[in-house]
């Protein structure tokens, strides 16, 4: 889960530091008219709160490192690590984030867009690409309509995908990637099972299981059903219907993005060299699979475990090559503009969202 990643994002937020010089004057002084060129439109928020602290406000524009491209933002999407850090709950989390308020000022790790200049040691690319990427690691600023990032965390946007359904991506296709293929070490033939397939990461992790080779069974509710089915799961559950843990099915890897069983539960559903690999759910059960889950892997030849979502241009890479050769889609549940951010994410809180919910600027006229 984009939630079960925050520890490790976390320590990378610290880089957002540099961020907060890059952006200036944050929206609290007025612009002299000489700087209102080098102005954008940023949603900013300086204390901890609910989506109602977040506002429209002018700031300075990035200026570029020597690693840097500027991204003239078309669309990001919405993360529930954004919630967390806009709360700033868990309170370990101020810990980096800032005891008091904020440190950086700017959500939104997922981002699609086009390049307007790149640093003088940038050679991958130049203005003009169509580009798309995750910007966890490298100190987020995509809910605005610039933001400067290191080259290495973006890669150009696949043929074919406008740039809505490109920001759609990252962030979630590459926490599947990674658990599925690196974490889990699926091999083709395997059975993977998929709790939470109609979120953010379950959609993007059924789609990577089929790609690999898998025989996968996606957990959903019943209003899901079709759209995960169309996915291309070879079964569907519906958990208001059914326990999966009590089936006498068993799983070669259980990818569980929404924790809706005890992993005494989930333990049974599991072969006996079974792997569940924690990606969703909340704070307490991730401490959980911290420190309950290597001693459940000791006790036996089952592995129970959670990561820290490493964003690579490889795992980019690999995405859109599965984009690329149809093997794997984008699910935009809806879009709002850039001024209704706060809004989108009241909506991702709700908890009802099929796919991801994506910030538009392309849309976004209000002045």
């Amino acid at each position: 889960m984009e939630q079960t990643h925050l520890a490790g994002r976390l320590r990378r937020v610290t880089l957002a530091q540099r961020r907060l010089e890059i952006y200036g004057r944050g929206g609290d002084t007025p612009a002299t008219p000489s700087e209102k060129e080098a102005l954008m439109k940023a949603m900013l928020y300086t204390t901890y709160g609910s989506p109602d602290v977040l506002k429209l406000k002018e700031v300075g524009t990035p200026t570029l490192g020597e690693q840097d491209v500027l991204i003239r933002v078309h669309a990001a999407a919405a993360n529930a690590g954004d919630l967390h850090l806009l709360s700033g709950t868990p309170l370990m989390i101020r810990l980096v984030a800032g005891l008091l308020k904020p440190k950086h000022q700017i959500l939104g790790a997922d981002v699609a867009g086009q390049v307007t200049a790149v640093g003088r040691a940038v050679t991958q690319f130049r203005p003009g690409d169509a580009v798309f990427g995750d910007l966890s690691a490298s100190g987020y600023g995509a809910f605005a309509e610039y933001v400067a990032a290191p080259a290495h965390a973006v890669a150009l946007k696949p043929a074919g995908l406008t740039f809505e359904e490109a920001a759609a991506v990252p962030s979630a296709a590459l926490t599947a990637l990674q658990g599925l293929r690196d974490e889990a070490r699926l091999q083709p033939g395997q059975r993977v099972l998929v709790n939470g397939a109609s979120g953010n990461v379950g959609t993007f992790a059924v789609q990577i299981a089929k790609a690999l080779g898998a025989e996968v069974t996606a957990v959903c509710s019943t209003r899901n059903l079709d759209r995960v089915r169309s996915l291309g799961a070879d079964h569907v559950i519906d958990y208001t219907q059914e326990d999966f843990t009590r089936r006498g099915q068993q799983y070669d890897i259980i990818l569980d993005a929404a924790a809706s069983r005890s992993l005494a539960d989930v333990q049974r559903a599991l072969t006996p060299r079974g792997a569940y690999i924690l990606v969703g759910g909340s704070g307490d059960r991730f401490l959980q699979v911290m420190l309950l889950g290597p001693w459940r892997s000791k006790k036996g030849g089952q592995r129970f475990g959670t990561f820290v979502k490493k964003p690579t241009q490889e795992k980019l890479a690999f995405v859109k090559d599965l984009l690329e050769t149809s093997r794997i889609a984008p699910v935009v549940d809806r879009c709002y503009p850039l001024h209704e951010a706060a809004e989108a994410l009241r909506y991702l809180k709700a908890g009802h969202t099929t796919g991801k919910v994506v910030i538009t600027l392309s849309q976004d006229k209000r002045t």
